[in-house]
């Protein structure tokens, strides 16, 4: 009988990795990138990059989530670590841009593809509605939630493929090698591709999602690191394939700047009627997407609800185990972005922030190694340091031109992080933290 204190198994786990990651960017974010990059060499090699880095961190995570497994990802890292404010940052920013935003986002991208296969339909109905229907779904049970997140994910992978083996064998308008300049590989190092970057490494953001849940886990210490790996090196293969093969299949000037970039190359490889019908299944591929991040995102606001008194309200569950009032939170929130907020705006305010949180929290392997020598670690980050510096060394590049070329989005970001910090000053003033923090301290 499965553990209904523990109720997601290993494969379930490394679902929801797959899950998460594979969505909104890769379906959408390629038009965005050629706006900077222009070149198809560059663009694939965006993908690579990205899929490497991803690695590394889920690397440095698997480090982390053994030694502390406790749901809540980098915010029970970061307060452990760090400080409980830098905790309650991370939490606040998990809530509004790490999940409610992406949430959002996944839904805008839904109406749109809906849209796509059924000319005239309100988008905005669409996109909403899918959040109403997939948060009730999760508000059922814990276990009855894994296992349509599993039905949903295996079918979109089962997608994924088919359209990448029919992608490979189709005409190809245009054709993918190696660089035919020096100047397609000096692109690789410029301000253009460290933007592009930041779409792609949203498109990758879901590889640590299993640490959110850790505590629902059985045996964490080893089928959380599992989870992320395999779940990280699943969707690289996945999204450099299917990038070659939407590069391949339409012209770069059709793509450039578009959202629907699936569509277009369905179109192109099945003609109108074959599109439509790939246009539908990756609408089920996004609410594979959108499904997931529902379930993951309100275990942060939970547990940071069972830390702050103040936010103690967070942390109730019902009897099925479901963080119910912050599932309704983080989906209120979802709704609000959809109604109001543009895709790629969003998308770049986004990729900043997180990746922000991310290499806080990468940094903490280093710190965690050199304050506490000798804790027990079951598994320990391959390549150390060389992994989490390389990890470093990437996202600061990426941050810093971003701030240079994007600085709009950026500057929320960070204004957005200093206003979450008054706010925990105030939460703290106000009531303070609750008896379980304390104790962990002692």
């Amino acid at each position: 009988m499965p553990d209904r204190k523990k109720p997601v198994s290993l494969f379930s786990a490394t679902i929801l990795v797959i899950a998460n990651m594979i969505g909104t960017g890769v379906f959408t974010t390629l038009g965005f990138q050629l706006a900077s990059v222009h070149s198809p060499f560059s663009a694939v090699m965006l993908w690579v990059v990205g899929g490497v880095v991803a690695f590394f961190g889920a690397l440095c995570y698997g480090e982390l989530g053994a030694v502390m497994p406790r749901s809540g990802g980098e915010y029970a890292y970061l307060t452990e670590i760090y400080h409980p404010a830098m905790g309650f940052l991370s939490g606040c920013v998990s809530i509004l841009v790490g999940f409610g935003a992406p949430v959002a986002l996944a839904a805008i991208a839904l109406g749109r593809y809906s849209d796509a296969a059924f000319p005239g339909i309100d988008q905005t109905a669409v996109a909403v509605g899918a959040i109403v229907v997939l948060t009730l779904v999760h508000l059922v049970d814990v276990q009855f939630g894994c296992h349509c997140q599993n039905v949903f994910t295996v079918g979109k992978m089962l997608l994924i493929v088919v359209f990448i083996v029919t992608g490979f064998f189709s005409t190809h308008p245009q054709k993918i090698g190696l660089p035919e300049s020096l100047g397609e590989i000096k692109s690789v190092f410029n301000p253009a591709f460290a933007v592009g970057l930041v779409y792609v490494s949203y498109a990758y953001s879901g590889w640590n999602s299993s640490a959110y849940i850790a505590g629902e886990i059985p045996r964490p210490e080893r089928n959380l690191p599992i989870s992320l790996f395999l779940g990280t090196l699943v969707v690289s293969l996945f999204y450099v394939l299917l990038n070659v093969v939407f590069l391949s299949t339409v012209p770069v000037g059709e793509l450039t700047g578009r959202i629907d970039v699936g569509y277009l190359s369905a179109k192109a490889i099945f003609g109108a009627s074959g599109a439509r019908v790939m246009t539908l299944l990756i609408c089920l591929a996004l609410i594979s997407t959108l499904s997931s991040m529902i379930m993951v995102g309100p275990r942060v606001a939970s547990t940071m609800g069972e830390d702050i008194a103040a936010i103690g309200f967070l942390s109730r569950r019902n009897e099925k185990g479901v963080p119910v009032r912050a599932m309704l939170i983080q989906s209120s929130v979802a709704i609000l972005l959809a109604l109001t907020s543009a895709f790629n705006v969003v998308l770049t305010y986004v990729g900043f922030t997180l990746a922000l949180f991310t290499c806080m929290t990468v940094t903490g392997v280093f710190v965690l190694r050199v304050r506490k020598p000798h804790l027990k670690r079951p598994f320990r980050t391959w390549g150390y340091p060389v992994v989490p510096a390389l990890f470093l060394a990437v996202n600061g590049w990426m941050l810093c031109y971003l701030l240079i070329q994007r600085p709009l989005p950026s500057v929320v970001g960070l204004l957005t992080v200093a206003s979450l910090l008054i706010l925990y000053r105030w939460l703290m003033n106000r009531k303070g933290r609750s008896d379980w923090f304390q104790e962990q301290k002692r």
